[in-house]
C-alpha cells in the first residue's frame, strides 16, 4: 500500500459548490487521502495551531494544504505566510487554488513560500483538469518531507 494515500489533506476553501466538485473529482479519482476541510483563515489556523474534536482525536498534521486566497477573515495570504514563517508547519507543501490570476498575487505567492500555483477555472471540464493535474502531481507523484517518516 502507497503510504502517501493515508496522508491528511487539508482543504481551506469557503465555497461549498467549489468544495463539493473538489470532493467528487477526488472521489472520480480514487483518492484515499483522509481530507479535512476548514472554510475560512481563521479555522485553518486553528486547526493547526489549537486542534480539537476530529482533529485532536487523530492527531492530524496535514500533509499537504490546498489554500484558497479569497477568504473570509483571515485570507490566504495571509494563512500562507504564518504558515511558511513557522518552524512547525513550513515544510508542508501549500498549492494556492484561487480565481486570482493577477501577476503581482502569485508572485507575492511564491516569494512567501507557495508551493504551487493553481488557477481555478469557472468551466467544469477546466475545474476537473486541474484537480486531475494536482492529484496526479501532489498525491500520487510528489514526495512530501512528512512520507519519510511514515515510509520509514
Amino acid at each position: 500500500m502507497d503510504k502517501r494515500k493515508v496522508m491528511p489533506l487539508l482543504i481551506v476553501e469557503d465555497s461549498d459548490e467549489d468544495f463539493e466538485v473538489l470532493q467528487i473529482f477526488m472521489e472520480d479519482m480514487a483518492v484515499e487521502n483522509p481530507i479535512y476541510r476548514c472554510t475560512t483563515g481563521d479555522k485553518a489556523l486553528d486547526f493547526l495551531y489549537q486542534p480539537s474534536g476530529e482533529a485532536a482525536a487523530a492527531n492530524v498534521r496535514p500533509s499537504m494544504i490546498l489554500l484558497d486566497l479569497n477568504l473570509p477573515g483571515t485570507d490566504g495570504k495571509e494563512v500562507l505566510v504564518r504558515l511558511k514563517q513557522d518552524q512547525r508547519f513550513c515544510e508542508i507543501p501549500i498549492v494556492i487554488f484561487t480565481t486570482n490570476a493577477d501577476p503581482s498575487v502569485v508572485k507575492f505567492c511564491y516569494r512567501k513560500g507557495a508551493n504551487g500555483y493553481l488557477l481555478k477555472p469557472v468551466e467544469t471540464d477546466r475545474f476537473e483538469k486541474a484537480i486531475q493535474a494536482f492529484v496526479r502531481y501532489w498525491l500520487d507523484t510528489n514526495i512530501p518531507p512528512d512520507w519519510i517518516e511514515i515510509a520509514g
